[in-house]
């Protein structure tokens, strides 16, 4: 099972721009360091920008910036921005209702699903944008 990427590009995203300071950078320059191609970098601005985390201008003078400082943005809003599901998904099918397991096990799992989910999103919130560039400056692994 693929994780969904999205958190980290967005991560990747905003430490870029914020390296640019209040210069807007075009989503090929931000492409060629996540090594993607840039029209998976507009799609991810365009979630930023509905989140009020960036802002853009389209057209030839266009680019993106942050639209706060990185000390004003956490981790947790950049999840909350760009993630469309939880940390895991339940049964694509009902389970059997005649299984004394299948008739509990979804509304166990949702239970479980949804505390993890706050834990995920409280512990981001812990970590700043700019705690980010911080240690990715100092080249902490």
């Amino acid at each position: 099972m693929a994780a969904n990427s999205q958190f980290s590009m967005a991560v990747h995203v905003l430490t870029m721009l914020a390296s640019s300071g209040e210069e807007k950078m075009k989503s090929d320059c931000v492409a060629a360091s996540v090594n993607t191609n840039p029209v998976v970098i507009r799609r991810l601005l365009g979630q930023l920008n509905q989140a009020n985390l960036v802002i853009s201008q389209t057209g030839a003078a266009g680019g993106t910036r942050l639209a706060k400082c990185p000390k004003e943005i956490n981790l947790g809003d950049i999840y909350k921005a760009v993630e469309c599901g939880e940390v895991f998904a339940l049964h694509a099918k009902s389970p059997n209702q005649d299984c004394p397991i299948g008739k509990n096990i979804e509304a166990v799992l949702c239970n479980l699903q949804k505390e993890i989910d706050n834990t995920v999103g409280e512990k981001l919130s812990q970590y700043t944008l700019q705690s980010v560039i911080e240690m990715v400056e100092r080249g902490e692994v």
